[in-house]
């Protein structure tokens, strides 16, 4: 026989089934009876962030870091809309964000009441940001849209998913006989054009292969190997490729050698990106020869870079078909090899002031932490430079929200990225701006006695809007706000912090912040003497 439960706490449970074991939020009055299933008893462990934005940023984080669905729970109105800034992140970087949020009674939906919490209409708040945004109007509702929400996470482009529940809903006593469902399959792509990109790709004398974040799982160093090719990622390809390969030219495709040298090309095969403009810093990427674009959006084909040869498909596949398709070839890559070392130090000999201190800082960072460290990179000048600084051997390891560049999510996401896998070093990269936007959750992090470093790259306000005002001879306004005293500020929220006067003191904090049993601030000044 069946027992009799909430939806809320049934909602729960076919989540639990679904392979869901952590979700992050804030309760409240909307959300008891989700709370209901959050008890002992309850396989799913609930993380209370100090904002809904930095929940919605530690889902994000857990999502990226373990390739599963990251869960959020609100409250309805304020709770959606803090957590949508995490939403449009999420749908820019393709990240599998499912946000599950209460709703006002149903038989007050649209009618302007004045109810607590009251949006008129909360998913056209969200559609914009998500790939499915829906209302369960019933019990039966929720294990559909549920479907719907784990189908489009495993088999199509991912991106975020927002189901709302209204209260009475919620309350609801229903017997729970709720399944899953399994997914379909990702789309694989047409074998002949598989076989007409191979022969593309074997006549071609100066291939380069382009490499995003959907191209996770493919082995590009085969097929890099087989065709000669050079090898440049995005941001969220970085480590799909092994960025030490004498092959790869790693993220540098935001720079301007890179782009040079990509002109020379007589093929392009772009794996899994978007050639996005918040990549290369420049919109439309001129190429002078035919482009291949393997991806599963089919928007993305034929968009700002149209595809001479469109292949529409899961790419990991697909680069598995090619590289038997292209197996026996093994080009002599020599000259390849002395063009990459020499636009690698055309890269080095161009640094900025600012961007020699982040590569001296860089890399002792990667000297100091193994090569399967988590980065997490805040919108800040030092992740802008790592983009192309900072080497990354394995995939899932550095994550720069590039697409949608919100303040705020590197340190949430880290937590996130921490919890998913807890014996995996994992850092933040955050400026002292972008800090303040989400400096509540250290205490979210203390709770839970995370071993977390932040490097906070401080310069005194938004050095790059300042940098932007000056060449655009705009005066400088609002961007010298005063700043806290971090350090006693991080010891109020009860984190370490600590100041590093050196190298090697920069080094050791790193070391130490890895087996505390707290997060650890470490501030590092801009104009600090040592970093000269």
């Amino acid at each position: 026989m069946c027992s009799t439960i909430s939806v809320g706490e049934a909602t729960l449970k076919l989540l639990s089934q679904y392979g869901v074991d952590t979700i992050f939020g804030i309760p409240g009055v909307h959300t008891l009876d989700f709370c209901r299933g959050l008890g002992d008893d309850s396989k799913i462990r609930h993380i209370h962030a100090r904002n809904e934005m930095g929940a919605g940023f530690m889902a994000d984080g857990y999502a990226r870091a373990s390739g599963k669905p990251g869960v959020c729970l609100t409250i309805s109105g304020p709770g959606v809309t803090n957590a949508t800034t995490p939403l449009g992140q999420a749908y820019a970087d393709s990240i599998p964000l499912l946000l599950i949020s209460a709703e006002a009674r149903s038989d007050t939906l649209g009618k302007g009441h004045g109810t607590l919490h009251e949006v008129t209409d909360l998913n056209a708040v969200t559609r914009p940001l998500c790939a499915l945004s829906e209302c369960a109007r019933k019990p039966d509702d929720i294990p559909e849209l549920l479907a719907q929400a784990f189908s489009v996470f495993a088999s199509q482009r991912p991106r975020p998913v927002h189901i709302s529940i209204p209260i009475d809903i919620l309350a609801t006593h229903i017997e729970y006989d709720w399944k899953t469902v399994t997914p379909p399959p990702r789309p694989q792509a047409d074998p002949q054009l598989l076989a007409q990109a191979a022969s593309l790709i074997s006549k071609a004398e100066n291939p380069f292969i382009l490499v995003g974040g959907g191209a996770y799982g493919a082995d590009i160093k085969t097929l890099a190997e087989h065709t000669g090719a050079i090898v440049i990622s995005s941001n969220a390809g970085k480590g799909i490729m092994l960025e030490s390969h004498p092959l790869s030219l790693g993220g540098s495709i935001c720079r301007p050698e890179s782009q040079t040298l990509l002109k020379d090309a007589d093929l392009i095969l772009a794996v899994g990106t978007e050639l996005s403009e918040t990549d290369n810093y420049i919109g439309k990427l001129e190429f002078n020869c035919p482009l291949i674009r393997i991806d599963i959006d089919p928007a993305k084909i034929n968009d700002l870079h149209q595809a001479s040869l469109p292949v529409l498909g899961d790419a990991a596949p697909a680069v598995e078909t090619l590289n038997t398709l292209l197996e026996g070839t093994k080009p002599d890559t020599s000259k390849k090899q002395t063009a990459i070392a020499k636009i690698k130090s055309d890269i080095n000999n161009a640094l900025n002031t600012s961007e020699e201190k982040h590569f001296r800082i860089l890399g002792k960072l990667r000297d100091a932490l193994p090569s399967n460290t988590i980065f997490m990179g805040d919108a800040t000048q030092m992740s802008y430079t790592a983009s192309f600084g900072l080497p990354v051997d394995k995939p899932r390891c550095w994550h720069y929200a590039a697409g949608y560049c919100a303040l705020g999510f590197a340190f949430p996401n880290a937590i996130g990225a921490k919890l998913a896998h807890p014996d995996t070093p994992v850092i933040a990269i955050a400026g002292d701006g972008g800090t303040m936007f989400t400096v509540q959750e250290f205490v979210t992090a203390a709770e839970l006695k995370l071993p977390l470093p932040l490097i906070l790259w401080h310069n005194d306000g938004y050095k790059q809007i300042r940098d932007d005002m000056r060449e655009a001879n705009v005066p400088r306004i609002a961007v010298d706000g005063l700043s806290p005293d971090y350090m006693a500020l991080t010891k109020a929220m009860h984190c370490n912090a600590v100041q590093p006067g050196s190298m090697d003191e920069l080094g050791e904090a790193v070391t130490a912040a890895l087996s505390a049993d707290r997060p650890t601030i470490i501030l590092v000044r801009e104009d600090s003497d040592w970093l000269d």
